[in-house]
């Protein structure tokens, strides 16, 4: 009854400028450009080019495999040889979104940072075991020749394809905006509320003090909305959950548990649930428990305006 309605939000990525094709494009350009196809590619060579075109570090970094904040981790390392300051992840950041202007130094560390990756001189031999470095790969595993050899005759289908394969697609974007993602049940919550007059708070770091003094709900954080009269009363608290894995789905339904003690104490507030994603599909120990703690309140966004059919929403409702 209720895993019908869990709609597969798996199939769906956000759009997020950064990450999609054109923004890359233009840095990628400006790269090949400065760099003759990745042909001048000593450490000056890349210090003028990132100097004059910050950008052209998101595909300089992302040739080394590197995520951001260990692009930036790396920096120290060649940073503190230099007697220079590293970037940070905020900095590195703002480069490649913006193109925000580098100094000279700042540009020498990424460029010094670049070079001695490539060369395989900054991290040294993986130690014993099954591991492999970073620049073991089809495009970086002769450092900037093999670049260059790509860059120039393109990449085959299959090594293109086999590295979705190590990394996953779309696994950048779904990890950096999984923060977004997580909003956007809440965003679809807020909309019904704002639409049908339903007078409610939403919850964040920013307000957890005033949900406790104004409502006296204590459990810590705050659900992810409270829902009031006119008259001030609390009269239900609603908690917004995905979770697209069966572990992950199953952690997050003790929060339910102690949302329902909380709502015990409060002289029985009604506690509701809206979910989304697969992880939820697995019945037992995740979403079992959750429709026990919620007295059957538990909804998704496909079928989010029967929301307004269960207590206390229908006399709640006042559409503008």
């Amino acid at each position: 009854m209720y895993v019908t309605h869990l709609a597969p939000d798996y199939a769906y990525v956000p759009v997020e400028d950064f990450y999609e094709l054109p923004h890359f494009d233009r840095a990628y350009a400006k790269a090949a450009a400065a760099t003759a196809n990745f042909s001048k590619i000593s450490a000056a060579d890349l210090a003028a080019a990132i100097q004059a075109e910050p950008a052209v570090l998101l595909p300089m970094r992302v040739i080394t495999g590197l995520l951001r904040n260990e692009f930036a981790g790396a920096t120290k390392i060649v940073a503190q040889a230099l007697g220079l300051q590293p970037l940070s992840p905020s900095k590195v950041d703002s480069m490649e979104h913006s193109g925000t202007v580098t100094s000279a130094e700042q540009a020498r560390v990424a460029a010094e940072t670049l070079h001695q990756i490539m060369q395989g001189a900054l991290f040294g031999r993986p130690p014993a075991g099954d591991l492999k470095s970073k620049q073991q790969k089809p495009d970086t595993v002769n450092g900037w020749e093999s670049v260059h050899q790509y860059a120039s005759h393109g990449v085959p289908y299959s090594v293109f394809l086999h590295q979705r394969h190590y990394g996953g697609a779309f696994r950048q974007v779904l990890d950096a905006t999984s923060e977004l993602r997580g909003g956007l049940i809440e965003d679809a919550v807020e909309a019904l509320f704002t639409e049908h007059g339903i007078l409610h708070v939403r919850t964040g770091s920013h307000n957890q003090a005033e949900i406790a003094a104004r409502f006296e709900v204590t459990v810590q954080p705050a659900p992810d909305f409270v829902v009031y009269d006119r008259s001030g009363s609390l009269r239900a608290m609603l908690e917004c959950k995905g979770a697209n894995d069966g572990g992950t789905a199953r952690d997050k339904a003790l929060r339910f548990e102690r949302l329902h003690d909380e709502s015990v104490r409060l002289g029985g507030v009604p506690l509701i649930a809206v979910l989304g994603g697969l992880g939820w599909m697995r019945v037992n120990d995740t979403l079992g428990p959750v429709v026990r703690d919620c007295d059957g309140r538990v909804f998704s966004v496909s079928n989010l305006t029967e929301l307004l059919t269960v207590a206390p929403f229908a006399s709640l409702a006042h559409p503008s």
